[in-house]
């Protein structure tokens, strides 16, 4: 009865970065970079990978769908955080939160399971060279990426489905930058032990999976490379995963302090939460092009070959 008196809240206020009062025409700046960086990084590579025949393998398929990822992923918050830090528009639809809420579970559990299918990728091309193109052919390739995608859309409906179902109908000010489930939850009127629960449970279960299947990946490689006689062969596979640990675990280390950190203070988890949805798709791209030669030959082309000689 005490609901049905109340106004059910139809849009929220994105309060924002906290402790940043007369910061924001800096920050806007920077964020701005920052995200056209993470633009036009990621499309060059998803350019290269679709232009260049010598791409059209595995590795580059995969890295070609987490160029996807990371411009989607990093559109989900950053736009809305920009224009909160310029014009000061705070407030956002229901719709627009629900919105935020299902794309932002949505790619960071397909770049999740995308990671763990791409340490998979180089396990299978380390350990099993012979059978290599048998065991990673296109339906295989195909069938990998579509799965990590549609079980991550079953995933963010279920977390979406089950933070919306709950009235609101006292504050509509949501302290963050951009609608996550648990500062959104807060505002709930009604009992919200069953998505806490569920929440909990699987955002912590699926990278707590993906984690320990890319560390098991990565000992089967580790010790594959270790029995190689060649040197060359050992630099080479070292290479291949040198840049796939590394934005490993630039993933990774921000969901781990986010997630499994409930106490981390407010002072440090939005930092975290920023780097995590601004920083790491930026540099992804960098990471693949500074330790990769088939990537830089690729891009060279596509830019003449003039820029990318002075540069390498």
């Amino acid at each position: 009865m005490a609901i049905k008196n109340q106004t059910l809240v139809t849009e929220f206020i994105l309060l924002g970065i906290p402790h940043t009062e007369g910061w924001e025409t800096v920050l806007f700046a920077v964020f701005l970079i920052f995200y056209l960086c993470t633009l036009l990084g990621n499309l060059l590579i998803l350019v290269a990978v679709v232009s260049d025949s010598h791409l059209h393998t595995p590795m580059y398929f995969f890295l070609g769908n987490l160029s996807v990822l990371d411009i989607s992923f990093s559109s989900v918050s950053t736009p809305k955080m920009l224009a909160n830090l310029l014009v000061r528009n705070q407030v956002i639809s229901m719709g627009g939160c629900m919105c935020q809420v299902f794309f932002y579970h949505f790619l960071g559990s397909t770049e999740c399971l995308l990671y763990t299918v791409m340490a998979y990728d180089r396990f299978a091309a380390i350990c099993h060279p012979l059978r290599y193109t048998i065991i990673m052919n296109h339906r295989v390739c195909a069938l990998l990426a579509a799965g990590t995608w549609f079980t991550s859309s079953f995933h963010a409906t279920i977390l979406t489905t089950l933070t919306f179902q709950l009235p609101y109908c006292g504050s509509n000010k949501v302290d963050y930058f951009f609608c996550d489930i648990f500062p959104v939850v807060k505002l709930a009127c009604g009992n919200t032990v069953i998505i806490e629960t569920v929440s909990f449970t699987n955002i912590g279960l699926v990278p707590m999976t993906c984690f320990l299947l890319i560390l098991v990946s990565y000992v089967r490689i580790v010790l594959a490379v270790i029995k190689m006689q060649s040197a060359e062969g050992r630099r080479k596979a070292a290479s291949t995963c040198a840049s796939h640990l590394s934005v490993v675990t630039l993933f990774f280390g921000p969901c781990a302090l986010i997630y499994t950190q409930p106490s981390l203070s407010e002072v440090l988890v939005t930092p975290v939460q920023i780097f995590g949805n601004v920083v790491t798709p930026m540099l992804n791209p960098t990471i693949y092009t500074l330790r990769n030669k088939d990537v830089k030959g690729a891009l060279k082309n596509l830019a003449g070959g003039q820029i990318f000689s002075e540069g390498f």
